[in-house]
């Protein structure tokens, strides 16, 4: 939500600051991209030194620096806070991976990843719904946006400190051998991680590394990297869209238009609650198959299964950008362009969900590094659309800027269907994946 509230309040802080919109559209843009760039730092440290340390100091250090934005007296202030705090708040997206991996087997995540992903896709459109509202109401500042953003923050890190426990086996293999030896006096109990001697610097040099080796490397991860990051680029480009569909075209109120986010909600909360039951009923029935067909044997069901979230919705992504453009008429019914809106969050729920599953099945040990690069490049893109979306609705309009932008979707629509015919001969080629 912090990512994309300030955008409804682009126009009013802009004016405070004396500058342009597009200018003061870099407080949404660089936060996404200390989103990415966090990403380097985030996963990694969870792996170092567990899931809590890196979940409670980043939220506080974030914090901080929200904080900072709201009291900046110019536009440089706001945006280096800005940035910061996107750099230290990324770190839920990175490592909530590993913890959904830690608590859930791979059956059991078929049902808690989407529960994760729906929660996580619902914060950037929580955004502008918030912060429309208070773009609308001139009697209070647009610094609220940051003050919202700090009080329901703080409310998140108390409950994490008083109900999240730690979940990440080194580290509690570490503290286990650490209690014995205190009971005992016996210095013989020591955990796997204490007789590996890694330095703190390799492991973290090692970790940052290994992310760039893999996308040079891997097919697989360059070409879900550029499908997301369309995705994404899409999703928040329509943080400026709105604007232009729906204020430009239908004279809505900022309020009202930031409600209208809304039908991404719906779509994304329709494409769990249909897809996600569906798709656990066949993974039980295959897993039942594969058990009889190989008795005896760790049955294991192959990545291209997960496949099937964006097989299914991932063509609803360009249709729902042909729909809402060529229907965004102040003579054809406002409820045509909210219907396409939610067609659009069943598709980003369904393309999230499968690439998200598909590598971490892919590549198990080594998914953090996978999915740190598509964390790196997807948002440090999606910054950069926010300062070219004003500029490209203002030039294009929205209706040939919608459909240039269905047409890039439609492109990348095959992805999904060519890794279910082609993705076991990819992963028998690769040197990270896991084959059998």
């Amino acid at each position: 939500m912090a990512a994309s509230i300030d955008s409804a309040v682009i126009s009013r802080a802009a004016q405070e600051f004396g500058v342009s919109e597009v200018a003061e559209a870099l407080a949404t843009g660089l936060f996404l991209a200390g989103f990415g760039f966090g990403a380097l730092i985030a996963g990694p440290m969870s792996e170092t030194v567990g899931r809590n340390p890196v979940y409670f100091g980043s939220l506080a250090i974030y914090m901080l620096f929200i904080m900072g934005a709201g009291l900046s007296k110019n536009l440089g202030g706001q945006l280096v806070c800005r940035f910061f705090a996107g750099f230290f708040g990324e770190s839920p997206l990175s490592t909530v991976g590993g913890s959904i991996s830690d608590l859930w087997d791979p059956m059991n995540r078929l049902i808690a990843f989407p529960i994760f992903a729906t929660a996580g896709l619902m914060g950037p459109i929580m955004g502008p719904i918030v912060g429309g509202w208070i773009s609308q109401a001139h009697d209070v500042s647009w610094r609220w946006t940051e003050w919202v953003t700090i009080i329901v923050s703080g409310a998140l890190l108390i409950s994490l400190l008083l109900f999240q426990p730690e979940t990440y086996e080194p580290i509690l293999l570490q503290w286990k051998a650490s209690h014995l030896r205190r009971l005992t006096g016996d210095k013989r109990y020591v955990s796997a991680a204490e007789i590996q001697h890694v330095t703190f610097s390799a492991r973290m040099l090692t970790a940052v590394k290994r992310p760039f080796i893999m996308t040079i490397q891997e097919p697989t991860i360059m070409l879900w990297t550029g499908y997301l990051t369309v995705v994404y680029l899409m999703l928040f480009g329509f943080l400026d869209g709105y604007t232009f569909v729906f204020q430009k075209t239908y004279n809505l109120s900022d309020g009202i238009t930031g409600i209208l986010f809304i039908g991404i909600g719906v779509g994304l909360v329709l494409s769990s609650a249909t897809l996600t039951p569906l798709l656990y009923r066949w993974a039980k029935q295959e897993f039942a198959k594969l058990q009889a067909e190989k008795p005896g044997e760790n049955a294991r069901i192959p990545p291209e299964f997960f496949l099937w979230y964006a097989l299914i919705g991932a063509p609803a992504i360009p249709i729902s950008f042909f729909w809402m453009g060529w229907t965004a008429y102040p003579h054809i019914s406002i409820w045509s362009p909210i219907l396409a809106s939610v067609l659009f969050g069943f598709g980003i729920f369904s393309v999230f969900v499968s690439t998200y599953m598909y590598l971490i099945d892919t590549y198990e040990v080594y998914a953090a590094s996978a999915l740190t690069m598509i964390t790196l490049v997807r948002y440090v893109a999606s910054g950069g659309m926010i300062e070219i979306s004003i500029p490209m609705y203002k030039n294009l309009g929205i209706h040939w800027a919608l459909t240039m932008l269905g047409l890039i979707a439609l492109v990348f629509t095959t992805v999904p269907y060519a890794f279910y015919r082609f993705g076991p001969w990819i992963r028998s080629k690769s040197r990270f994946a896991k084959t059998q």
